[in-house]
């Protein structure tokens, strides 16, 4: 199931004019720069004391998506997006899930620039530690 996330500042869209030509033959075609996607793989071991924390940072406003890739053993996690405050992971609002493993993102939504975290903690009272892969794609 896909989450949307909540951004911390609101974005701005700046719209470009056209550009000036004296030739009645050519004209300017405006372009959108394209922004590069970085995509961060973390492993960890997710245990029954507590929740896994990575860091991340987005360079730029724009998409992120978190997927929890593998699981081992193969039982939902909890995985969450948020902000790192001491040696917790806030999540910000819609930024958490109860997911099982998979290709799709299961949590994704526009950021704005900053560091977060992601977190991956047991779920359901699991007994053992659970082995995984996340990957963050973002900007």
């Amino acid at each position: 199931m896909t989450r949307a996330l909540a951004a911390f500042a609101a974005l701005a869209i700046v719209a470009a004019g056209p550009a000036c030509n004296k030739s009645s033959s050519s004209s300017a075609t405006p372009t959108t720069p394209t922004a590069t996607t970085t995509t961060e793989t973390f492993n960890g071991t997710a245990t029954v004391s507590g929740p896994d924390i990575h860091s991340f940072a987005v360079a730029s406003a724009g998409q992120v998506n978190v997927t929890l890739t593998t699981a081992t053993p193969n039982v939902p996690l909890g995985l969450g997006v948020g902000t790192p405050n001491g040696s917790a992971c806030v999540s910000v609002a819609g930024g958490f899930g109860i997911v099982s493993a998979g290709s799709t993102p299961q949590l994704s939504g526009v950021m704005s620039p900053a560091t977060y975290c992601v977190a991956v903690s047991e779920a359901n009272n699991q007994t053992q530690a659970v082995s995984y892969t996340v990957t963050v794609a973002h900007p």
